[in-house]
């Protein structure tokens, strides 16, 4: 099969699309459905041409990837899979984002409409009359991107018997810290003076307080409430939180919800001072500039001592309206 006698070489990392998709393209996975290996990508096959094992039990030593030229070439995209592993274990930003844009450039200009309340109702239009707009424009600002990650400082001689099942713990790690940081930005976003602020006279979250927020965002949905521990202790402490469906979803999943159905999120970096509450629908937009990148010509030529793990992206409001604060001891 192809590829058992693919060349592999730096280049595929340079191309506009990626390394996988670089690989997907000489090696489609479509020509192995119905054989034993559907189901890996064009990368997983790669592992398996070299007899590489990344996971579980008798996982190989880092040295296994530089056995050849050839495999050298895979061990960057092993590390960025790691990492973005250890993304998605920690990932929060599912929970409040509406979407994701992919930009290849690092200046994006998002777009905004800004509805009236009478644009929000759609009366009735008889014939011939004239039908309300809505107007959607770009935005004055840039959005601003941020790179987060981390610089590997280890030689390849400290490391190169070390198994990659804890290997990529290591790497996880770091994706974890990027997905922290990332949504860390994600709240200095609807945090940044567009949205309503509701003053509360408490010092922290009271019942009344998580029914006016529901009330203000209307006509939006509240999905979603980010606090910080002081505000979920006092949340949790409620008695309208200690219903038995609430008690039971809690105790089975772990996951914390309002008695008006929307999903609690924690964020230290807001401390007790205010919560958030939005529609996850409509608040925010991810911008990502690429996904995880490495300095892939360093990992390949085993110059571990100073190499990068960086992934950028920023956050862009897109109707203020579907997120409202609540800002305590005013």
């Amino acid at each position: 099969m192809a590829f058992d006698n693919m060349k592999l070489d730096k280049g595929l990392y340079t191309a506009s699309k990626g390394f996988t998709a670089s690989l997907e393209e000489a090696d489609p996975s479509e020509n192995y459905i119905g054989t034993e290996l559907e189901g890996l990508d064009a990368y997983q096959r790669q592992l398996k041409r070299f007899d590489i094992k990344v996971s579980g039990t008798g996982s190989d030593s880092v040295s296994k990837f530089f056995q050849t030229s050839d495999s050298a070439v895979l061990f960057p995209e092993y590390v960025s899979r790691a990492v973005q592993q250890g993304m998605e274990e920690a990932d929060l930003l599912s929970k409040i984002i509406a979407t994701t844009t992919e930009i290849d450039s690092l200046d994006y200009r998002s777009v905004e409409s800004v509805p009236s309340e009478d644009e929000k109702e759609l009366a009735a239009v008889g014939e011939g009359a004239y039908i309300p707009e809505t107007t959607i424009r770009a935005k004055d600002k840039l959005t601003r991107l941020y790179k987060r990650g981390r610089m590997l400082v280890a030689s390849y001689e400290a490391i190169k018997y070390q198994k990659l099942d804890l290997f990529t713990v290591t790497l996880r790690q770091i994706g974890s810290y990027i997905a922290r940081s990332q949504f860390a930005d994600a709240i200095e976003a609807l945090c940044d003076g567009t949205s309503e602020v509701i003053s509360a006279s408490g010092e922290t979250v009271t019942y009344n307080d998580l029914i006016n927020m529901w009330a203000k965002l209307s006509p939006y949905n509240m999905t979603t409430v980010i606090a910080g521990m002081p505000n979920i202790s006092a949340l949790l402490g409620m008695a309208e939180f200690k219903d038995s469906a609430a008690g039971q979803n809690f105790h089975g999943t772990g996951k914390m919800i309002t008695p008006l159905g929307a999903e609690i999120v924690r964020c230290d970096t807001l401390a007790g001072d205010k919560i958030i509450a939005l529609d996850k629908n409509a608040a925010l937009e991810k911008v990502c500039a690429g996904g995880v990148v490495t300095e892939y010509d360093k990992l390949i030529d085993r110059q571990l001592e100073r190499a990068t793990v960086t992934a950028t992206a920023g956050f862009s409001k897109i109707f203020s309206d579907a997120c409202k604060l609540v800002a305590f001891g005013d």
